[in-house]
């Protein structure tokens, strides 16, 4: 008997010891994902890249005019004139930069909230709810994903030049409420973020679709929402070509544009060299939408990873 016994509890285990090794090694890869020294270093070089340009643009913030030029782009020179820059900066030309970062403010809170508005619109409706024709729909906003906005530039100009709204905060506001991948990414969310058992749910208990939507559905979208803000926000906010075709008055400048025409003085005739106030205003252009992303990072990166996970 004590013959027979010895062999089964030997190949207990040997049974049991090679599936606690692979549970374990698995549960280690998970747990502890094998680093790449490759990846590593592009990712490195990367980072190096975009900080670079940032970088610079600090430096030489803290430079004057004449140290611009005579001394290392990436290292401090001279007395630290940050502050006195900022300060001539906001002052030039009758302190026109505020009136320019105002304009900007007024075509982002406009052009990309309400980009953002319609999309969350448009997105919900064709995410949960059927109607002819859908299939067009949807052939259509991927084709409009697809045309850049400067080839619509100037048939946009021609358009808006017959109904007479060139050279007015219009021209700037109404072509910036159309976001064709807004509206692609809000549609994509809702059909993952909503579940259709929820609307369900809500429409026998009584609710009405006004009402499913901003108290049951609005707070699922949040994460989408900021996303789709985000990517709105920043392309209005660096918006260069579409205003320099719709505006003349330098008072209705964006950021952009006010920037340039300050970088170009110089090659004009009797022209001031301000090129220290160009990079303090470009400086000061950036800050907004930095903080912008840091404020609203959490929201972005769990709006970009909803769905990913199937429960």
């Amino acid at each position: 008997m004590s013959v027979a016994v010895e062999p089964s509890r030997t190949a207990g285990k040997r049974t049991s010891k090679p599936g606690y090794v692979r549970m374990k090694s698995t549960r280690r890869g998970v747990d502890n994902p094998r680093r790449s020294v490759l990846l590593t270093l592009l990712t490195g070089v990367i980072l190096i890249y975009s900080l670079i340009p940032l970088v610079w643009l600090l430096i030489n913030s803290s430079k004057t005019q004449e140290s611009l030029f005579s001394s290392f782009g990436l290292w401090f020179s001279g007395d630290f004139a940050l502050f006195s820059n900022i300060g001539d900066t906001l002052s030039y030309d009758g302190g026109i930069f505020g009136r320019w970062f105002l304009n900007t403010v007024l075509y982002v809170v406009a052009g990309a909230g309400g980009a953002t508005f319609l999309a969350v619109l448009g997105g919900y409706a064709l995410a949960k709810f059927s109607f002819p024709g859908k299939k067009a729909v949807f052939a259509v906003v991927i084709g409009a994903v697809a045309v850049p906005g400067t080839a619509l530039a100037v048939p946009t100009f021609l358009m808006f030049s017959e109904m007479g709204l060139t050279n007015t905060p219009w021209a700037v506001i109404i072509p910036s409420l159309i976001s064709p991948f807004g509206l692609y990414l809000m549609w994509t969310f809702a059909s993952e973020a909503i579940p259709a058992e929820l609307l369900e749910s809500a429409r026998m208990d009584g609710a009405g679709e006004f009402r499913t939507f901003f108290q049951i559905s609005l707070p699922l979208l949040g994460p989408g929402i900021v996303t789709v803000l985000l990517f709105t926000m920043v392309a209005t906010w660096n918006n260069y070509f579409l205003p320099l075709i719709m505006l003349k008055d330098p008072d209705w400048y964006p950021l952009t544009l006010g920037l340039n025409a300050w970088n170009n003085q110089a090659s004009t005739v009797g022209g001031d060299a301000i090129y220290n106030l160009v990079i303090t205003g470009a400086l000061l252009t950036i800050l907004p939408l930095i903080a912008a992303f840091l404020l609203l990072q959490r929201y972005w990166q769990s709006g970009l990873s909803a769905g990913a996970v199937k429960e």
